[in-house]
């Protein structure tokens, strides 16, 4: 376990596992009132903002199921004709012109369903692409608080898998259940028409259909819910594993995390097999009930039509629209199992885009005046989520003064990293204020006060892509002499332009093509360019070796250079070079000064030093 890890637990921190228990045990209360599929309803306003193709949609929907009806009458037309009801004999030549009829309402119908079909997924397509970028962008904006009570995988799932669903049923499903829809209104409108009698018959089919779909689709949604959730708690925990593999394989745990996914996605799939029978049972009672009822309505229509109670062109008709409304409702209880389905991970996805920020921009935002690099905590008591009793920091106050090198140093656990976390705004105090160039940070945006702030953490997270890519992070705009300053300033000229591209060459993820010196060297770049008033160096050389620290530590004095610079340290050098020494323990100052005056008082300080840096104290 590293230190920061450490001290995130001796802080107070609440434990991840309990937090995501609790987490899931709440959301699956909210499912549980859930009855229906209003949570595709979330889905709404991301179809109102494409309201052109919502409507050419709709009018190709309407367009091929008046099509789709439109054959029924021209069948009749011609049975009628051929059976001598139209008044004539019927000869090739007096046919020809009702198969023309059939033909042209057919060539209708295929040029409606192109249309349907392309406007319908374009718009399911474009909805979905929206939903995926409205939900990253809301994640982003979440804060460290809302992470301790949900893993990464869990909103990795969210964000792909169930996303996923939702895109099949607006991609294919939704317009095959419309047209469907569609298709049953207009079929029981023109039984309605073609024989009141027969339609009432088979109207009273459709409470015994509906039945199952209702019974079974409840069941159906439930247990998509339940199998996602077991499917994203098996995608989390391999994220923790990928993430630690080199841990992993050192330990020999390979057969033992290979297991527990296994295991994890055996249970998924176990919950989903539920699923699949439940909907299969649907399917196979919705499809007899459906056809035996047309069946029998079918045998009453033809003892109608014997007896001279409806003509033959009227009992085909009427045939073919009882046919096309069962086959409408057997398609929709097929399609009702993929909206239970999706309601369900639409659910999921709905857990994300309604979590709010506990850090957020106040209404009015105090504007910052300019960037002076003036820090000061005055009087601060914060304890994290979930662990009120075990507060991180007990009445804190210190103030740092424009350009000034101020090292915080304490044992673990004291509260050096809550200082940080508090002044980048992760976290709001429960008492007292931190203040930023005269502004309490709760008066200001966040961003604007991140922007002030350049941040070299113990283990800096770097990205894929380019080392210059990397750079380009802390500051989007910057030009290419930007970047090569910085890298220079980093000490980190030297290895990047051995690379085979230098700047340009791709570093792998999270910059693993370098060693641990250069991608400290490269994150040293990051702040550089970012050209922040205020520094914040998290114990950036503390795992580094003695020739990369020196690289290092060199970088860090031209970096402090006319800026203001908090430091956590344990190092001796950045210890000596720093304007002054505060000395955290239990979330308060116990001692403040140079090094030499606090080894000289024998305190806190100086048991530290004489265990971490021996003579050299």
């Amino acid at each position: 376990m590293s230190d920061q890890t450490s001290e995130a637990q001796a802080e107070g921190r609440p434990s991840v596992g309990a937090e995501l228990a609790q987490s899931l045990a709440t959301e699956g209360q909210r499912r549980g009132k859930s009855r229906n599929v209003r949570a595709l309803g979330r889905l709404i306003p991301f179809a109102r903002a494409h309201l052109t193709d919502a409507l050419l949609a709709l009018v190709f929907l309407v367009f091929t199921a008046s099509a789709t009806l439109g054959i029924s009458g021209a069948l009749r037309l011609l049975v009628d004709h051929l059976t001598g009801q139209g008044g004539e004999a019927p000869t090739v030549r007096s046919v020809a012109p009702w198969f023309w009829l059939l033909s042209s309402v057919a060539v209708a119908l295929a040029v409606g369903s192109a249309l349907r079909y392309f406007f319908v997924t374009k718009l399911g397509e474009r909805i979905v692409a929206d939903l995926r970028k409205a939900v990253y962008r809301h994640i982003l904006t979440l804060d460290p608080a809302f992470f301790l009570q949900t893993r990464t995988g869990e909103v990795l799932s969210r964000l792909t898998t169930d996303v996923q669903i939702v895109e099949n049923l607006l991609a294919t499903s939704i317009s095959f259940a419309l047209r469907n829809l569609l298709t049953l209104v207009g079929a029981l409108v023109l039984l309605v028409i073609v024989s009141p009698q027969l339609t009432g018959l088979v109207l009273l089919v459709f409470p015994v259909v509906l039945a199952p779909l209702f019974l079974f689709g409840r069941q159906v949604r439930k247990l998509t819910t339940s199998a996602q959730d077991k499917f994203a708690a098996a995608v989390g925990f391999a994220g923790e594993s990928l993430d630690a593999l080199e841990t992993v394989q050192a330990f020999g745990r390979e057969r033992t995390a290979a297991e527990r996914f296994g295991a994890a996605v055996e249970d998924s799939f176990a919950t989903s097999l539920t699923r699949m029978r439940a909907r299969a049972l649907m399917t196979a009672m919705v499809i007899a009930l459906v056809f035996g009822g047309i069946v029998f309505v079918f045998w009453l229509a033809v003892g109608a039509g014997l007896r001279g109670e409806m003509s033959w062109g009227q009992l085909f008709q009427f045939a073919f629209l009882a046919v096309m409304a069962g086959s409408s409702v057997g398609a929709l209880g097929e399609v009702w199992g993929e909206v239970q389905k999706a309601a369900g991970a639409m659910e999921r996805i709905a857990g994300l885009l309604d979590a709010r920020p506990g850090i957020a921009p106040p209404a009015k935002p105090v504007p910052l005046p300019r960037p002076r690099g003036d820090v000061a905590f005055e009087a601060v008591t914060f304890a994290y989520p979930g662990r009120p009793d075990l507060p991180a920091l007990k009445g804190f106050s210190l103030h740092v003064h424009p350009g000034e090198r101020v090292a915080l140093v304490g044992p673990s656990g004291s509260g050096k990293t809550t200082v940080f976390r508090l002044l980048l705004r992760f976290y709001d105090p429960q008492a007292g204020r931190v203040v930023l160039d005269g502004v309490d940070l709760r008066d200001a945006d966040p961003a604007e006060v991140r922007a002030r702030l350049a941040l070299v953490a113990q283990d800096s997270a770097l990205f894929s892509g380019s080392a210059a890519e990397n750079v380009r992070f802390g500051r989007e705009d910057a030009s290419p002499e930007a970047i090569l300053a910085a890298v220079r300033a980093a000490q980190a000229e030297s290895f990047l332009e051995a690379l085979p591209q230098g700047l340009d060459t791709p570093v792998g993820e999270r910059a693993r093509g370098l060693s641990g010196g250069q991608r400290q060297r490269l994150a040293i770049a990051r702040a550089l360019v970012r050209e922040a008033p205020v520094l914040l160096l998290d114990e950036a050389t503390s795992a580094l070796d003695a020739e990369n620290e020196r690289l290092v530590q060199e970088a860090l004095d031209r970096a402090m250079e006319g800026r203001t610079t908090l430091v956590i340290a344990h190092r001796l050098a950045t210890v000596l070079k720093a304007d002054r020494i505060v000395v955290m323990e239990e979330g308060r100052v116990v001692e403040e000064g140079t090094h030499h005056d606090l080894v000289a008082k024998g305190g806190l300080y100086a048991r530290l030093a004489a265990l971490q840096f021996g003579e050299a104290a």
